[in-house]
């Protein structure tokens, strides 16, 4: 009885140890706060997985999962045709879910502030260098605003969130767009650089008169005021669920590939530096077992995971898109 007994554990441990699989992915900070939920999650609800995400920025991310150093990429920036082009691992854009990009500020005394897109543009072109300037005292009637240099916070490291806010700027300003234009890495004009959405959060708590850019919900956690934006229907909104669903409503045809723009969205509501971020997943996988695992969790974040992001700030993929993308995710191989 006791040799049975020893080897049936024997085999349901090497039956687990079959059955276990470690899934390395890395990649955007935008998502990490909802995508280290999810994981944990998915990972609680199926023993002998494990989903290690390094948020280590859209930049380092598309570099490893091209060069397939880890399972999954995510990046807030779609890859562009050249990349997809020049990548040996074919990659499947899988949007996950949608956020918004925030301008932060810490200026003594001052809780609210809007920013009309000329002047959010160029501020960080360096050609308004203090709080009192009169354009921006302008878009504040009421407020006094001190007589205190502006410090410009941006990212360090390659970022899908920059690409978000230049794609924004590039767009509501052509000095912007024919000069540091868009991308993840831009050649910033002026200001001193953070590593990831919690580097600049930290930098912009810590110097008095600065200003810099997050994901919403580094901007709630840090408690860092963030102001208002002129939307493309001229009215002012700050950033809300609402305002970045009424973003995505924009998109009337979703492509096949998923790979879309939505910053200065039309619409009364649409919150104007918002965007989708993605999963880069390989669809011609050397390892059959994790990518089963991939695709279930997939699906899993699809059909369960989408209705928590609330309550991180971030904004659920539109009910037709999840469909499509759910789609996609059937498509893989497994």
């Amino acid at each position: 009885m006791k040799k049975i007994l020893v080897a049936l554990a024997l085999f349901v441990f090497a039956l687990s140890a079959a059955q276990a699989q470690k899934i390395n992915g890395a990649g955007a900070t935008f998502p990490a706060p909802i995508y280290e939920k999810w994981f944990s999650e998915y990972s609680a609800a199926h023993p002998g997985v494990e989903i290690n995400y390094q948020p280590i920025g859209s930049g380092a991310g598309i570099r490893q999962v091209t060069s397939g150093t880890v399972d999954f990429g995510a990046s807030d920036m779609p890859m562009t045709d050249q990349m997809l082009a020049d990548s040996t691992i074919k990659l499947m854009h899988i949007p996950t879910v949608l956020g918004a990009v925030v301008p932060i500020f810490n200026v003594p005394g001052i809780t609210d502030l809007r920013f009309s897109p000329d002047v959010l543009a160029d501020i960080y072109l360096n050609k308004i260098a203090n709080w009192n300037d009169p354009r921006i005292a302008k878009d504040n009637p009421g407020v006094t605003l001190p007589d205190q240099k502006i410090t410009i916070v941006h990212r360090s490291d390659g970022s899908g969130t920059s690409f978000i806010f230049t794609d924004y700027l590039s767009k509501v300003s052509k000095e912007w767009k024919d000069g540091p234009g868009s991308g993840t890495s831009p050649n910033w004009p002026a200001g001193v650089g953070g590593k990831g959405n919690e580097g600049v959060a930290g930098l912009v708590r810590q110097l008095p008169g600065a200003i810099g850019y997050v994901e919403l919900i580094y901007a709630m956690q840090n408690h860092i005021s963030f102001g208002a934006l002129r939307n493309a229907a001229g009215n002012w909104v700050k950033a809300s669920i609402d305002g970045v669903t009424a973003a995505a409503a924009s998109i009337k045809n979703m492509p096949a590939d998923f790979r879309v723009s939505i910053t200065n969205a039309p619409g009364a509501d649409a919150y104007p530096i918002s965007s989708f971020t993605y999963l880069l997943i390989p669809t011609q996988p050397k390892d059959m077992a994790k990518e089963k695992v991939i695709r279930d969790m997939l699906s899993w974040i699809l059909k369960s995971g989408e209705s928590e992001t609330s309550s991180l700030y971030y904004a659920p993929l539109p009910e037709n898109v999840d469909q499509k993308v759910l789609q996609a995710v059937y498509s893989l191989p497994q």
